[in-house]
């Protein structure tokens, strides 16, 4: 496909996980919670994104980073093209006002959200992850590589082309790749592991998806508990519980 200029279509990738864990006491919560902290703090999350950045082609221009008070973290990466980066170096070199404004537009950031409530023994962990590129950069080939990196019970996942870019007879083009489905870029081992739903509006090109994981095996949803000194009737309850949460968070509202 040979363009009029720069690539000026803008992708947006929003990645969202949920993971699930079945905490009984509130103490056994806030360990949860500091021990979700330590795992996924800013120096970690840095690392996954910058591995993001590194498999979508580009380049890192600044890193803003900060773990907060009592729980959570947030990175963003400022990213560029590979052309917009002086060779050997990882400084810009000077560029054009319309380059310039493709930075503005092109980072990555991941926001999470620990979180519990005292009178359930379900403790969440929430990561939002986006990606917004323009030119060829895409981040669709990033889907394993994130999914792989956290305990994911839950997946939705957003992605939207916005804007135009010309060929070189003029002519507008509102995508740039064929796809029918996020869910084409995501290995079929890894879907095989989830239940997956697509709501898609083609015309404006607007892709969603969302995963809900199929099994459960108790001993993984257990913090700090040992699946072997809990009654079988309890643990069909907790079981039942942890079903519970995934099936609201996945359909959105309190089914039951």
């Amino acid at each position: 496909m040979k363009l009029y200029g720069f690539n000026n279509l803008t992708k947006s990738l929003s990645f969202n996980i949920y993971d699930i864990c079945y905490a009984k006491t509130q103490r056994e919560q806030q360990d949860y919670i500091k021990y979700i902290d330590s795992q996924y703090n800013s120096e970690r999350l840095t690392k996954i994104l910058s591995r993001v950045t590194e498999m979508i082609g580009a380049k890192i221009l600044s890193i803003a980073k900060q773990d907060y008070d009592p729980q959570g973290a947030s990175v963003t990466l400022l990213v560029a093209e590979e052309s917009a980066v002086a060779k050997g170096t990882k400084l810009p070199r000077p560029m054009r006002d319309a380059v310039v404004a493709h930075l503005d537009k092109s980072h990555v950031t991941v926001h999470t959200y620990p979180e519990f409530h005292p009178d359930t023994s379900i403790a969440t962990f929430r990561v939002d992850i986006d990606v917004a590129t323009c030119g060829e950069i895409t981040p669709l080939k990033t889907l394993d590589y994130l999914i792989s990196n956290f305990d994911s019970d839950i997946i939705t996942m957003d992605y939207r082309v916005r804007g135009f870019t010309r060929d070189i007879t003029g002519k507008k083009l509102f995508m740039d790749h064929k796809m029918t489905s996020i869910q084409d870029f995501i290995k079929p081992e890894t879907l095989d592991v989830y239940d997956a739903m697509d709501v898609n509006i083609y015309q404006a090109n607007l892709f969603h998806t969302r995963m809900l994981i199929k099994e459960l095996d108790l001993k993984n949803y257990l913090f700090n508990t040992d699946i072997y000194e809990i009654p079988p009737k309890t643990r069909l309850a907790i079981n039942d519980s942890l079903r519970r949460e995934m099936i609201e968070i996945f359909s959105g509202q309190n089914v039951f």
